[in-house]
């Protein structure tokens, strides 16, 4: 007797799920939109080891950032074991032109700065400046201060 109710619910588990299918079947065939789960801003990752090749490091990004229309941020600045650095550059937000007046900034631009962070920050306000005015490319000299800062002075070519 157990058996041939195992066998009835066997068979009504079976009929159950051929009705299901059979329903499905005639279902009409419904498209949906794809939803994104995960993007990726392009990056470009670059190592250096003087000041002087951070400021390229910056001035390669903003050319590769500028294929996508979009500008460098810098994301990352760490130290590898052998004494040089890794600085990671996340491409973000569309280049927007700007219509607000440049500011005045002398034609000697000058920044003193402590940290590579800071560096890479003033090379891209420079670089913003002398966009606006037409004047790329920028060049750059650093100068080593007694009190242990830096200074970097910008110049935009005419």
């Amino acid at each position: 007797m157990i058996r041939t109710f195992r066998g009835v619910k066997g068979l009504g588990i079976a009929a159950l799920t051929m009705a299901a299918a059979a329903g499905c079947a005639t279902t009409p065939y419904t498209t949906t939109t794809p939803v994104a789960v995960q993007a990726s801003t392009p990056t470009v990752t670059y190592n250096y080891r003087t000041d002087a090749e951070l400021l390229q490091a910056n001035q390669n990004a903003i050319t590769y950032c500028g294929q996508y229309q979009t500008t460098p941020r810098t994301g990352s600045i760490t130290g590898n074991a052998d004494g040089s650095k890794t600085v990671v550059f996340d491409c973000v937000g569309p280049v927007v032109a700007s219509t607000a007046p440049a500011p005045v900034v002398p034609p000697g631009m000058r920044y003193s700065y402590r940290t590579d962070q800071d560096l890479v920050q003033a090379s891209q306000t420079a670089s913003a400046y002398c966009a606006r005015t037409g004047a790329l490319p920028m060049t750059s000299n650093i100068i080593t201060n007694a009190d242990g800062s830096r200074t970097v002075v910008f110049q935009c070519s005419r």
